[in-house]
């Protein structure tokens, strides 16, 4: 068994570990069919590969592994309610199986609990870990009313639009990895060098799923093509599609996107054929390795053994798909 796998049954073992509170009713029946839906577990992967760069005991920053994913998941319960998304892995979400206020209540208690896993953690440096966990929740927040007020604007720069996925999604994974590396001692600046390091690939994670929503194989990508177009949400792609159009393309999209009674399909292929019109595909990609490279760099800063730097690397090239 590789480290990788190694360390991604030691993840669900824990989660898996996990007991609830049967009383009251209804409260944390939620929080484990949420946590036993599965998933990458990317969150407390980074945290651990990131301490194993130093130290082989990844049991000790297991607690914080788990609050981690808690809060991941905690996030995602709430997402699905704002978006009143019907599914989610597969299943059912949250406020479908049961209804709107256990779905907030219960993510509540997912947040809470994740502190307390947080606090049952026995290694070093939890309170610098707890400073990081607190603000990286705080920005995330902060992420999403991003993401919510560029619904009603058709001027979203990508600069802004960088920003908000750096804060709605980024930030969790270089909490993870910066986690990590505090609770295994590492120097401060490796610490931070991780932090960048996992932002890089957060933003590189994020406009490739922009990219693979209009350009991808939907059985590669898992889900149909051109939602993203089809509900009008500001992607990397759009965002740089409206900033680089001419006055006439710029109009010809907003109206392609306001388009209510267009046929799907018909409205996907005309977005996707102005995105071609403005080498959108080519600017998205040359961001994408731009971050990649950029993570590569912040990699290598850090002195620990080249074969450890190797096992994240490879971890992450391969959930970005991309050759090393």
């Amino acid at each position: 068994m590789n480290t990788s796998d190694r360390l991604l049954e030691q993840i669900s073992g824990a989660l898996s570990a996990l007991s609830y509170p049967v009383c009251p009713e209804g409260l944390y029946e939620p929080v484990a069919y949420v946590l036993g839906m599965g998933g990458k577990r990317i969150r407390p992967m980074l945290m651990l590969m990131a301490y194993s760069l130093y130290r082989d005991d990844t049991e000790k920053v297991l607690p914080a592994a788990v609050g981690l994913e808690t809060y991941h998941n905690h996030t995602l319960l709430h997402d699905d309610l704002m978006d009143r998304a019907d599914m989610r892995r597969g299943k059912p979400t949250v406020h479908k199986r049961w209804n709107d206020n256990t779905a907030v209540l219960s993510g509540d208690v997912m947040l809470i609990l994740a502190f307390r896993h947080y606090l049952s953690c026995t290694c070093g440096h939890k309170d610098e870990m707890l400073g990081l966990f607190a603000r990286t929740a705080q920005e995330i927040c902060e992420g999403q009313q991003y993401d919510v007020n560029f619904e009603s604007r058709t001027d979203v720069s990508v600069e802004e639009y960088l920003e908000m996925i750096r804060l709605k999604t980024s930030v969790l994974l270089a909490c993870a990895a910066k986690t990590g590396a505090l609770a295994a001692g590492a120097p401060e600046a490796e610490a931070e060098a991780l932090y960048a390091f996992a932002e890089r690939i957060g933003l590189a994670f994020q406009l490739q799923d922009d990219y693979l929503d209009v350009y991808g194989d939907p059985a590669v990508f898992g889900k149909k093509i051109g939602g993203d177009i089809l509900c009008g949400k500001k992607t990397f792609l759009l965002v740089s599609a409206l900033g680089r159009a001419s006055v006439s393309q710029r109009d010809r999209l907003l109206a392609l996107l306001a388009a209510g009674t267009m046929p799907p399909a018909e409205k996907i292929r005309a977005v996707t054929a102005l995105y071609d019109e403005l080498d959108i595909a080519d600017v998205c990609n040359e961001a994408i390795g731009r971050f990649y490279a950029e993570a590569r760099d912040f990699l290598e800063r850090l002195d620990v053994p080249a074969e450890r730097k190797e096992m994240l690397w490879d971890y992450v090239t391969a959930l970005l798909g991309r050759s090393r």
